[in-house]
């Protein structure tokens, strides 16, 4: 295995620059400076990721101009009336129902709250190694508000349902990240590089178990603590800055001619 840490290196490298952000989700909060804004941005762009990519930028491009492309200001100020602006979005099984509770808990969160960040955080225990406690208690808490649409719930997985929960580990590498290379935005503080988990779907599950490592083949909260490990013993303060190379490498023909 200590073979493939300099070729993964060697991969990050190539993929971890800012060319990489255009064709990606993590190019709709990168239209934002303002932090809040950056952070609702992103949770959207995360839970929308599934599916062509193209489609996915349009969505949340559509969805934010329905905020005027203000979202934090619209998710704290709207009036009844502006949610109509709302109505009909749609993106696979994502709708509008689902749509109107994700803005009202984030009115609820940043009318108490400066950051998203906080939702996740205060769930973490002095010793944790991984963001796991911190994504059961975001679930547990972004549900919490009087008359959940039942559907709306499996739009936000945690590791308690044994969900390999990708699209917030994406969503908490970009915040969480900070490297200076342009990608990921590093504005979150109370999580740390060290604690985060492999955003895993089928492109970086091939990949990692033919690089051999992950021998798991459902993807579940398992195989994410299995890669993760695997991976931290490449780099143990930021295992996920292999996310990467082990997606460039999904999507380049014939990968495995390539190493070594």
């Amino acid at each position: 295995m200590s073979q493939h840490k300099e070729f993964l290196n060697k991969q990050v490298a190539i993929y971890n620059q800012t060319g990489f952000i255009e064709l990606d989700p993590i190019c709709i909060p990168h239209l934002f400076t303002k932090k809040q804004d950056i952070e609702i941005a992103g949770l959207f762009a995360a839970v929308f990721a599934w599916g062509q990519r193209n489609t996915i930028i349009n969505k949340c491009t559509d969805l934010l101009a329905r905020m005027d492309n203000a979202p934090h200001q619209f998710v704290v100020n709207h009036a009844d009336k502006d949610l109509k602006k709302l109505l009909g979005f749609k993106h696979r099984t994502f709708n509008d129902t689902d749509l109107l509770y994700f803005v009202s808990f984030l009115k609820y969160w940043y009318s108490n709250h400066q950051s998203l960040e906080t939702a996740f955080s205060i769930h973490l225990k002095p010793k944790d190694k991984t963001i796991e406690n911190a994504l059961n208690g975001f679930r547990y808490l972004f549900f919490s508000l009087p008359d959940v649409p039942q559907r709306t719930m499996k739009h936000i997985a945690s590791p308690l349902q044994n969900s390999a929960c990708k699209r917030l580990c994406m969503y908490l590498r970009w915040m969480v990240r900070n490297d200076n290379n342009g990608v990921d935005f590093g504005i979150w503080q109370q999580i740390k590089p060290s604690q985060l988990m492999m955003p895993l779907d089928l492109h970086v599950q091939r990949t990692a178990q033919k690089l051999g490592l992950l021998s798991r083949t459902q993807s579940d909260w398992k195989a994410v603590e299995e890669l993760t490990e695997n991976l931290r013993k490449f780099d143990k303060n930021d295992p996920v800055k292999y996310d990467y190379a082990l997606f460039g490498l999904s999507i380049m023909p014939d990968f495995l001619e390539t190493i070594i």
